[in-house]
């Protein structure tokens, strides 16, 4: 069985309180045998650690998501810095700017974005990038960010999670190095837009992820919550909008997971 990594999945999160072992145990039956958890705050930061310790596959990414951002301070910054140092931490997110919810002043999200892709560049690890809304002001943030990242960052800055953005920011992500991230909504009938930047990407800078509980594929839409087992069905969607065998997406993408965020094989 070919192994397979969600790269993106809130396991932490209530929705999966009752079953959360069962889960990681149905992921792994369908060859997803490593997660990562990213963080929203402080306290789903602790959440992804305690997880990535309690399970072999699981690894987690720090920070705070632009939502969380209203009340940051430099006392936040240096708590992730220091969760930044445990083992299995493999990268800063999820952060960015979110414009469509009113949880944060805009000044407030671009101040807190960038002190964290500071602290990413000062660790050596690759950033989770929410987007929503705020494709512009993202991308001239990551172009300036890139010109002075250490050596060991430049091929691999970070990931665009959940891509929905136009096909201008995902060439201009991809020219600067950044990876791509398909969820659910590649699978959507009504999706022909993001197929259509997913076909015209090159294969090293694909990664899948369920951004679970959120954003269910095909054939389950509808269902909540999503889980990790179902990569397969993003896996093969891909597979077969870049012409290649589902086995081969499933071998590509985890290559990609592994080079960027540096996983052990």
């Amino acid at each position: 069985m070919t192994q397979m990594i969600d790269t993106h999945c809130h396991l932490n999160f209530d929705a999966f309180d009752a079953n959360r072992d069962s889960i990681v145990d149905s992921a792994a039956q369908v060859g997803v045998t490593r997660i990562i958890i990213p963080a929203v705050d402080i306290e789903t930061t602790q959440q992804a650690l305690d997880l990535a310790q309690q399970y072999e596959g699981i690894f987690a990414a720090v920070g705070v998501h632009p939502n969380s951002t209203a009340n940051f301070t430099d006392n936040i910054l240096a708590h992730i810095e220091k969760q930044s140092y445990q083992p299995k931490v493999v990268a800063i997110g999820e952060i960015g700017l979110d414009y469509h919810w009113d949880k944060s002043p805009k000044e407030k999200q671009i101040s807190s974005f960038e002190a964290q892709l500071a602290l990413a560049a000062k660790r050596d690890l690759p950033v989770i990038i929410h987007n929503r809304e705020a494709s512009d002001d993202i991308i001239r943030i990551l172009e300036q960010w890139v010109k002075d990242l250490p050596a060991s960052l430049k091929d691999r800055p970070g990931v665009l999670h959940s891509f929905s953005a136009p096909p201008e920011i995902a060439e201009r992500a991809l020219s600067i190095g950044f990876y791509l991230g398909f969820t659910g909504p590649i699978t959507f009938k009504k999706a022909e837009g993001l197929r259509q930047i997913a076909r015209s990407m090159p294969l090293d800078k694909i990664l899948v992820e369920t951004d679970a509980p959120f954003l269910t594929p095909e054939p389950f839409r509808g269902k909540r919550p999503n889980k990790p087992e179902y990569i397969p069905h993003i896996v093969d969607r891909l597979a077969g909008l870049k012409n290649v065998t589902t086995d081969e997406m499933a071998t590509i993408t985890t290559e990609n997971a592994i080079r960027l965020f540096n996983l052990p094989h």
